[in-house]
């Protein structure tokens, strides 16, 4: 591990409650950008039509629930 990445655990670990839950609610947002990002370029990649053909495929074969 970097002395960097240590020095950032050892700045987390002095954090208080109100504090770390700030930062946690930050650091989740960032990570949902993220991927949010990388579902959009796999969509436009064509990485995730396999999904959409196997979707088409049950509600052809009727095994599709209502939501």
């Amino acid at each position: 591990m970097s002395k960097k990445v240590e020095e950032i655990l050892n700045s987390i670990e002095s954090l208080s409650e109100e504090e770390f839950a700030r930062l946690r609610d930050w650091f989740a947002e960032r990570d949902w950008e993220r991927w949010d990002r990388k579902i959009e370029a796999d969509s436009k990649s064509g990485k995730l039509d396999f999904l959409v053909k196997e979707a088409l495929d049950e509600k052809e074969k009727g095994k599709l629930k209502e939501l």
